[in-house]
């Protein structure tokens, strides 16, 4: 039997990388996702594809960092899909600019990877909250490597500082929302191959070598292997499990 029949998970950022790993994923295991992006054409396309290979799939164009438009959306996807009983909070985005460079520039890195990186977290999750709390749902956070570590890398503050708060986000809504029965974990992955690092990966291999040789697998990771993951958290396979994270790193952070 499929691991999420008859859930209804929203996945954001799942237009690309590992937001579409997942959905895709979940599709697979029996469930309807929402896939929510703010490129909504590059979301659409992704349902549509879902949908040829025989899931459940609607999108719906979000821009997690505007509250508003998430409580509209979740209107939108209650009235069109049903009610939610998993949410994946994956949309992010990354800086590489330390905070010693130019200021201004310092500045608009901590407002843009804050409002989306963690603020986003927050309004997706208060906007799906009613449905998830009435279905007992499950609440799935994509951290990081970077929840515990700032790493020795072109890797603005502000990332760390979003990533340490998703965690600590995750842990006070897994303590405050467990005797509802909703479940609130986080997944930390490594380095992966996805969009996100896309330049690092182009201009420079130096830097991907350097995680490689601290990876024990002895490689990078593949959206993929996040999917697997969240498939276990978002699944009664993971029934006595919350308030934790599932580090997804290749073992980086065992050396």
């Amino acid at each position: 039997m499929a691991l999420l029949a008859n859930h209804i998970a929203v996945v954001t950022g799942a237009a690309s990388g590992i937001g579409r790993a997942i959905a895709s994923g979940y599709a697979r295991e029996g469930a309807t996702v929402a896939l929510l992006d703010i490129n909504g054409s590059a979301a659409a396309e992704v349902a549509r594809e879902i949908r040829a290979a025989g899931g459940k799939a609607e999108s719906f164009a979000l821009d997690v960092s505007k509250r508003e438009d998430c409580f509209a959306v979740a209107k939108q996807v209650a009235e069109k899909v049903g009610q939610v009983s998993v949410l994946v909070n994956n949309a992010g985005v990354t800086r590489r600019n330390a905070f010693t460079a130019e200021a201004d520039t310092v500045a608009k890195d901590w407002q843009d990877v804050l409002s989306i990186n963690l603020n986003g977290v927050f309004n997706v999750t208060q906007a799906f909250l009613a449905p998830l709390r009435a279905s007992k749902g499950r609440i799935i956070n994509i951290g990081s490597i970077q929840s515990f570590v700032h790493l020795r890398m072109p890797s603005s503050p502000a990332y760390t500082t979003a990533k340490h708060g998703v965690l600590g986000f995750t842990k006070a809504l897994a303590a405050e929302l467990g005797k509802e029965g909703v479940r609130v974990n986080a997944i930390g992955p490594g380095f992966i191959e996805t969009e996100l690092t896309a330049l690092t990966r182009a201009n420079s291999p130096e830097v991907v070598q350097a995680f490689i040789d601290h990876t024990p697998l002895g490689r990078a990771g593949k959206p993929d292997d996040i999917a697997g993951p969240a498939i276990f958290l978002a699944s009664d396979l993971s029934a006595y499990v919350t308030g934790s994270i599932v580090m997804a790193d290749g073992g980086y952070r065992t050396i």
